[in-house]
């Protein structure tokens, strides 16, 4: 794609008395794909990627539902990348406590942030901390087996009604999760802890509920016909009464995903299956409603959502946004999962869009480049948006920035001088005590987890404590 770039940068590499160190925080795909550009692009690059956590793959691993294997085969282009001669896996190194960035900055001519997004957005009303309030994420986390998600502990059993808040594809996989027969998700690597709680559910009824109209829906079609296909009732009873509302013809004409997902709804709302069977779940869509507050059921659990009624304002294709009518309803639940949007964690000494959630762009605009050798890729650049392979092209960009930075000199001072890199790093490490898990302990784990999954009839037994993944991944 930049063959003028690629050569220069090549030249530079050969030239050069020392490789080209570059260090890449987070394994997730924006990470694996930045590193599998830098090593095509710079022969004699050297790249090291770093993760907090013990495991590899970032959402590829703790964000993609169980039920979707296909999703997770791009792992092994991953490890492929990881294999190179020029490139390692260090994980549980997280950046600020076993290292700080000024560090990373000191032992690395290039330093990449793709970190990704591990927090979550709030939604500021009153009640929002009752409990059986939690995020999708957490949800995530606790059914794909997140050593930070294990403990969430979801009460499923005390209640037959819960509301997911969002419809966007996140959303969609927990209604998914909660709806599916617990025989369907047993051949799968779900978290055993989460199987267990899901053979136990109550849960029967599923609203997914969202600001804006059917047109406004962040799903993709796809995500959005597997859990229209689920054997559960939908009622999609708001329908009749939308009667085109937030229907831009121009948006269905120039938009073929909004245009599909409409007719996807449209569809079942006028042939869907709309008579329960004994123990049938339902699956309810519901639009123009945004969350005002969270009802209180007296002991500090939450009991329900008091909704405000809402209207489009605004002309124009993704210029229309969610307005109040100051008519509300509410709808009764023991259990609230928001799916709202995911956040980054700021970096100490770096500006911070605390809105967008995002790192601060240069002053000069450039959407990669944070300072003088320091770069950003992935969610932490753009916002929680976007399927994986949407991190390729990012992470393309990024390279791309990189490179040219290269060529044009600004980069040129602290790429000739020598640096320490992977050996600096594993010295500084260990004198902290850090006990890494390199690319070889993660294939250990990976091992363990097939053995274990082996023994019931599971593509994988997930290990999900900080102590079994560091025991079998350091041993």
């Amino acid at each position: 794609m930049y063959p003028a770039r690629t050569w220069l940068s090549r030249s530079f590499s050969n030239i050069s008395s020392h490789p080209l160190r570059v260090c890449v925080v987070g394994s997730g795909p924006a990470g694996f794909y930045t590193a599998e550009k830098m090593l095509k692009a710079h022969q004699g690059a050297e790249v090291d990627i770093i993760d907090r956590l013990l495991t590899p793959f970032g959402l590829v691993r703790s964000g993609v539902a169980p039920d979707h294997p296909e999703t997770k085969i791009v792992i092994n282009q991953f490890t492929r990348v990881v294999q190179h001669e020029r490139c390692s896996f260090f994980g549980n190194v997280t950046l600020g406590s076993s290292i700080s960035l000024a560090e990373l900055r000191e032992l690395y001519h290039v330093v990449v942030l793709a970190y990704g997004a591990e927090s979550d957005r709030d939604l500021g009303i009153p009640g929002e901390d009752l409990s059986g309030i939690h995020s999708a994420r957490e949800f995530v986390w606790w059914y794909n087996g997140h050593p930070d998600g294990k403990n969430l502990n979801p009460d499923l059993k005390s209640t037959d009604t819960a509301i997911i808040l969002g419809q966007g594809n996140v959303a969609l996989d927990v209604a998914r999760i909660l709806l599916r027969p617990t025989t369907e998700l047993a051949t799968t690597d779900i978290a055993s802890h989460a199987l267990a709680a899901l053979n136990q559910s109550s849960i029967r009824k599923v609203y997914l509920v969202g600001r804006r109209g059917p047109v406004q829906a962040a799903c993709t079609a796809k995500e959005l016909r597997e859990v229209l296909g689920l054997n559960v009732v939908l009622c999609l009873e708001y329908w009749k009464l939308l009667k085109g509302r937030g229907v831009s013809k121009e948006v269905l004409k120039n938009n073929r995903i909004q245009r599909r997902v409409y007719e996807l709804l449209s569809k079942a709302a006028t042939s869907g299956n709309s008579h329960s069977s004994s123990g049938q779940g339902e699956l309810h869509f519901v639009f123009f409603r945004k969350p005002a507050c969270f009802l209180d059921s007296g002991t500090g659990h939450v009991a329900g959502v008091h909704f405000e009624k809402t209207v489009l304002k605004g002309v124009g294709p993704g210029k229309q946004v969610a307005v109040g009518t100051g008519k509300f309803e509410d709808l009764d639940c023991g259990m609230v999962l928001k799916s709202i949007g995911y956040k980054s964690v700021p970096v100490d000494g770096l500006p911070f869009d605390h809105q967008k959630a995002v790192e601060f762009i240069d002053a000069l605009g450039d959407q990669t480049l944070l300072e003088k050798g320091l770069y950003v890729c992935g969610w932490l650049k753009r916002g929680p948006t976007g399927i994986i392979a949407t991190n390729l092209y990012c992470a393309e960009e990024t390279v791309a920035s990189i490179s040219q930075d290269l060529e044009q000199g600004t980069l040129a001072a602290v790429a000739s001088l020598p640096k320490p890199g992977r050996e600096g790093l594993l010295q500084l490490l260990d004198d902290r005590n850090v006990r890494i898990v390199p690319f070889s302990g993660w294939e250990k784990i990976d091992s363990e987890e097939r053995r274990l999954g082996s023994l019931r009839n599971k593509p994988r037994e997930k290990l999900t404590t900080w102590e079994d993944l560091l025991k079998v991944g350091t041993e």
